[in-house]
């Protein structure tokens, strides 16, 4: 499934274009500019099966890497630093990776 299947593409565009710079990564403000913030539970369990590419249950820091391109093939790679800090605002077990609830908490937050 595709992103833009749940998401506006434009609203993804122009969220990607605003953190296209190194370290400007917030994933607060990202969910909130592509809509995702305001999106039902089923539709950012969704998200998250796009964003878990092993299919797993669990969204790993290599993942999380990359997770701006899940949501459209322009996206750039999270830094190490991003990936860290998105990492520990999800991660609420402390286990090193997000799993479904933990990720719809930390977009509804």
């Amino acid at each position: 499934m595709a992103m833009s299947g749940i998401l506006n593409a434009d609203d993804i565009k122009k969220a990607l274009d605003a953190f296209a710079a190194a370290d400007s990564f917030d994933h607060k403000r990202f969910f909130d500019m592509v809509g995702l913030k305001a999106k039902s539970c089923d539709d950012v369990k969704k998200v998250f099966t796009v964003l878990d590419a092993d299919n797993s249950g669990f969204i790993e820091e290599e993942e999380l890497k990359f997770v701006l391109k899940g949501f459209a093939r322009g996206g750039r790679d999270l830094t190490d630093k991003e990936t860290k800090a998105f990492l520990k605002a999800a991660d609420k077990d402390g286990d090193g990776k997000i799993g479904v609830e933990e990720f719809t908490a930390l977009v509804k937050e």
